[in-house]
């Protein structure tokens, strides 16, 4: 008898976007969900309108089956819901999905992938060997990524490949480790411009272990066998065993370039292509060859690029033919199958290419459509519009000038690793110019790294101003993003438009203060919508978009945190939050050059806005229950802590105030919102923004300090000054260097305290002990603010 197979079960996945309350427990936001998916069909077919919806999920990493709404969830693909799983804790996870780029780039490594890997604190080359899940798990397992390590002795004895009782693959003992996507970036090679990352070194799959190739040595072509392939540092190298030659030479190991070799069995078919099109270069597209017409011959020209170092974020120009020019940038290099030769992956300026960074249903980079196309490395010139900053092995900080381009397209910020790639070394950021330091530091720190006021660059403005947007999008934010640099022209650009727009006089030529220049582009020029919305007792609601803190001398706070700060500033000028904002940019209590209130202030990473906002559910900070009424002279009550906004439940209330030191205080009644009071919730869900940058100023000088990715350790420090080439005719050298030593004191406020500024390591000291301005993301609301 036949017996029909159990059909399996289909899952929807998706991540929870906030922090959901349960009695007494939270599920934090980064939770991954999952829903049968005919369950989920039928009861949003039934109702699909229905507001407030909610369906039964079951959360993996808790392991328990709730009622979440489904506005609360963003759907996820079963790819990037593994992935994901296989991070913790939920912050983390949460982090990665907003981030976006990490997570999209992880779904493009392949088995065979060269790579590196955090691992230990250390970064470390590695292949990848496996992909998938390492435990069993019935419904969603996470997905790891299994590299054999190509430095010895890093992993465990026992690591050869192996997890539990499984083996996933074989590799030498010591040198297998297992980690989730976020520990993983393809690896970049550096090129012959000495310092600059060229293209991702993939092993070309179209060549394998035991292969038949040829190589080209000293103007000769010779056979061989491929043996194995290294990371040479600058390029993959393939340990090649020759052949003998007329019987008589022994066999002699090379090693060679990848990209310097061609697989035997291709040789005829790039033959006849480079017959039948004599003296003309190829442009290739999605579906293949696509543009036949580039006034140069590939079999001369073709060879050497020695004089021209071009690489990946190079910015180029290709010879189409009758005088007609392409620009762009090189986004990707590397070989195409079948094709011989080293090829460039170009994103143009202009909607005149074949491709979005596909080629052959392969995606190799990222752009908008008809803005990409394939073409021969050796068609490529740099860009005559301006001079490239000179850089040769020899002498890597060569004395030209440099320019940056105008670049139209729209570019998300840089993150994480990317982010170092791109804007990690010298000449790179916004180049300084006669006092610009104030503005170089603030569009640094708002848009290198954070998208959260990106509707700056975008959003309908005055057609007056239009033209001050396209310079700030086009010739400063763009640039940036995609380059890594800005020269100080595109900034003396904006600084004259803005003095000419009549708000502010002195923008060209005087010192300013950050906050200055913002309010001017932000208020008066953009029409931005005020960031913060404050609410102060018995007076009209103020808008604002800098939050000055302004306390009174308390001989409590000696090495304050911005948390502390904060809640004072609140406190002392009776104000709450009417909303949570998207962007909070705090000031410090110090004024003019000199004069500072704290000789050292710690960085708060998080902060918690919850007891700032008005009209909004407050935790009791004795019970944890729903707050009812705020006691305003209890502020600094030493008895439950030195300082802090304190609220109570009705019961707790009447506990603290029966004592005869507190009987006067005259309590304020909080107000819950109808929908919360509706929930039936006693938990109150914590509102939290993540610090994303810190300017400072040390006598007459801003410079500023970037967080590039969510671990503590990944800080940047930006000075659009550092250096200085020549002397009255010279020009300013900008610099990024990278700052982890800030982690050591942000975690460790004892520390901190007891440690003498001059003995702190690199340049943390200038954070910790120079800060003019905090500023803060909600990711969550600059999706709708």
């Amino acid at each position: 008898m036949f017996f029909p197979s159990k059909k399996e079960t289909k899952y929807l996945y998706f991540i929870l976007m906030e922090d959901l309350p349960v009695n007494d427990r939270v599920f934090p936001a980064g939770n991954i969900a999952l829903i049968a998916e005919t369950d989920y069909l039928k009861e949003m077919q039934a109702e699909p309108q229905a507001p407030g919806r909610k369906l039964k999920f079951h959360l993996v990493e808790a392991d328990v089956h709730l009622a979440l709404e489904v506005d609360s969830l963003h759907q996820l693909s079963q790819q990037e819901a593994g992935l994901l799983q296989a991070v913790s804790p939920s912050a983390r996870r949460f982090s990665l999905y907003l981030e976006k780029e990490m997570l999209e780039n992880a779904r493009q490594i392949r088995q065979l992938d060269l790579v590196t890997v955090e691992y230990k604190s250390k970064s470390l080359p590695g292949i990848v060997r496996y992909i998938g899940s390492i435990c069993d798990m019935p419904k969603l397992s996470g997905t790891f990524f299994g590299i054999e390590l190509q430095v010895e002795g890093e992993a465990e004895d026992q690591d050869d490949g192996k997890f539990g009782e499984q083996q996933y693959f074989h590799c030498k003992k010591g040198c297998g480790i297992f980690v989730p996507f976020n520990k993983v970036t393809l690896r970049w090679s550096f090129g012959e411009a000495g310092g600059v990352k060229t293209h991702d070194v993939r092993v070309d799959r179209s060549v394998n272990t035991g292969d038949r190739v040829v190589v080209c040595v000293e103007e000769e072509m010779k056979g061989g066998t491929v043996m194995g392939f290294m990371d040479g540092g600058l390029a993959v190298l393939v340990n090649l065993e020759s052949d003998q030659v007329n019987g008589e030479e022994p066999k002699m190991p090379l090693r060679v370039p990848l990209h310097s070799i061609i697989k035997e069995n291709m040789l005829l078919t790039v033959g006849s292509i480079r017959r039948s099109t004599s003296r003309e270069s190829q442009v290739l597209g999605d579906g293949g060859w696509l543009h036949e017409g580039l006034n140069r011959d590939l079999v001369e020209n073709g060879g050497s690029r020695s004089d021209r170092y071009l690489g990946v974020k190079s910015v180029v120009q290709i010879d189409m033919g009758k005088g007609q020019l392409m620009t762009g940038v090189i986004q990707w290099m590397g070989h195409l199958p079948a094709m011989m030769g080293e090829i460039a992956g170009v994103e143009l300026d202009e909607d005149k290419g074949f491709s979005d960074g596909t080629w052959k249903g392969h995606r190799y980079f990222q752009c908008a459509a008809k803005r990409g196309i394939f073409v021969r490395a050796a068609s490529c010139q740099p860009d005559t519009r301006f001079q490239s900053l000179a850089i040769t092995l020899e002498d890597p900080e060569r004395t030209t000038n440099r320019e940056s381009c105008v670049v139209p397209v729209i570019l998300p910020p840089p993150r994480n690793e990317e982010a170092v790639r791109i804007l990690q070394g010298r000449m790179r950021g916004i180049q300084g110019h006669c006092n610009s330091c104030y503005m170089d530091s603030a569009l640094f720190s708002l848009f290198s790294c954070t998208l959260v006021l990106d509707s700056m660059l975008h959003k309908s403005t005055n057609h007056q101003f239009g033209h001050i947007q396209r310079i700030l999008r086009e010739e400063i934010v763009n640039p940036l993003r995609r380059d890594g640099f800005v020269d100080c022209k595109k900034v003396m650009n904006l600084r004259k438009e803005l003095t000419q727009c009549g708000y502010c006089a002195g923008f060209t030529t005087e010192e300013k203060d950050p906050e200055e220049f913002l309010n001017v582009i932000m208020q008066h020029v953009l029409g931005l919508e005020p960031l913060l919305k404050l609410k102060s007792a018995g007076q009209k609601e103020q808008e604002c978009y800098c939050h000055q803190i302004f306390i009174d001398k308390d001989d409590d706070l000696i090495v304050p945190t911005v948390q502390q700060l904060v809640e004072h500033s609140f406190h002392s000028n009776h104000l709450k939050l009417a909303e949570v904002p998207s962007c909070f940019i705090i000031q410090m209590p110090r004024f003019g050059k000199n004069y500072k209130m704290f000789e050292k202030i710690i960085p708060s990473l998080e902060l918690d806005i919850t007891d700032l906002l008005c009209d909004s559910p407050r935790e009791c900070c004795l019970c944890g229950e729903l707050a009812a009424q705020e006691c305003e002279e209890c502020f600094k009550d030493k008895l439950f802590s030195k300082t802090g906004l304190k609220q109570y439940c009705d019961t707790c209330w009447c506990q603290v105030h029966s004592h005869s030191s507190r009987r006067s205080h005259q309590p304020m009644k909080l107000k819950c919102p109808d929908e919360f009071a509706r929930t039936g919730k006693t938990k109150v869900p914590r509102e939290r923004m993540q610090l994303f940058a810190v300017l400072c100023i040390e006598t007459s000088h801003y410079v500023s300090f970037i967080k590039y990715g969510p671990e503590d350790h990944q800080w940047m420090f930006f000075d659009s000054m550092s250096d200085r080439h020549g002397g009255e005719g010279g020009y300013n050298i900008p610099t990024v260097t990278l700052c982890p030593e800030v982690a050591k004191y942000v975690k460790s406020s004892v520390q901190l305290i007891k440690e003498h500024p001059r003995d702190m390591e690199g340049v943390a000291k200038r954070q910790l002990c120079d800060a003019y301005m905090y500023l803060y993301e909600n990711p969550r609301m600059a999706v709708y603010k």
